[in-house]
């Protein structure tokens, strides 16, 4: 049986800089035209995070049980390791759903827009069918599209929606922007991944795309966003704060760009999670100033 220390692993927390840096940013692009609150924010905090937990575990049960996560390099899973039982597992990732869908539910009485209901059930579907269900997107190659858009397009517009009852060039310029390193997570540990996913018949976008251009596709996800976050400077100049992740970019890169493989690409996995926060954080600070 698992032990707790075990249970939290599974739940892969350096991957939840990805449900708070939307948040952020979303909540931030609200402040900028004065209708933060922060009673939303906090339930749209509570919501991104649930789902980031429930979708972890979720690929934990549905990789595990497919035995396409046996010879894997990377964090632990608690499935294929036989830690904790995949019925267990399944109702861990069920559970952090219904924590999200009735922080989810709480925040659409509170706004009155009841068509969000249809936008949740669409962000608990797409956590779930990523890697589950007979056909299971990500094996797919469309994993980054499913993180594009849940995990950067959703989070971020819905939480500057549910503030203000309205969109802003800045939160949608944001959330591209945290899309993309949000993409940029998933591509580098398929990266990691590519000889196990390959044999083991996962068409990830990565093995698709192939070694050289899965590296290259990294890169412009990492990039990219530095040139959106000098964009939205040039109305808000504040936004520059996000100009100092200029050497982390670089330093993440450099093993990329090097064919670091396997292992070597782990603190690489570790560190585009805190430089996507590290976006959230220095963006939300450029809006809000």
């Amino acid at each position: 049986m698992a032990t707790r220390t075990e249970w939290i692993a599974g739940a892969r927390p350096r991957t939840l800089p990805a449900a708070v840096a939307p948040v952020l940013i979303g909540s931030a692009a609200a402040g900028q035209i004065d209708l933060f609150n922060p009673g939303r924010a906090a339930l749209a905090l509570g919501v991104a995070l649930a789902l980031q937990v429930g979708a972890n575990y979720a690929n934990d049960y549905s990789d595990g049980v497919r035995g396409t996560d046996l010879n894997r390099v990377g964090p632990l899973r608690l499935t294929a390791s036989g830690l904790a039982r995949p019925a267990h597992v399944r109702a861990a990732a069920l559970a952090a759903f219904g924590v999200a869908a009735a922080l989810g539910l709480w925040l659409v009485v509170l706004t009155g827009h009841w068509w969000l209901l249809t936008v949740g059930a669409a962000c608990i579907g797409g956590a779930w069918y990523y890697t589950g269900g007979r056909r299971p997107y990500g094996y797919a190659g469309l994993g980054e599209v499913g993180v594009f858009v849940f995990f950067g397009l959703v989070a971020t517009l819905g939480t500057t929606f549910t503030q203000a009852g309205r969109l802003t060039w800045a939160a949608g310029l944001g959330a591209t922007g945290v899309g993309l390193i949000a993409c940029g997570l998933l591509v580098v540990n398929n990266l990691r991944d590519l000889p196990t996913d390959t044999a083991a018949g996962k068409r990830t976008l990565a093995v698709r795309l192939g070694d050289s251009r899965t590296r290259r596709l990294y890169l412009a996800c990492i990039w990219l966003p530095l040139l959106f976050g000098a964009i939205i400077a040039t109305q808000t100049p504040w936004a520059l704060l996000t100009l100092l992740l200029l050497g982390p970019a670089a330093l993440l890169s450099l093993p990329v760009a090097a064919r670091a493989t396997g292992r070597a690409l782990v603190p690489v996995l570790s560190g585009t999670g805190l430089y996507e926060l590290a976006f959230g954080v220095l963006l939300s600070i450029g809006l809000t100033l």
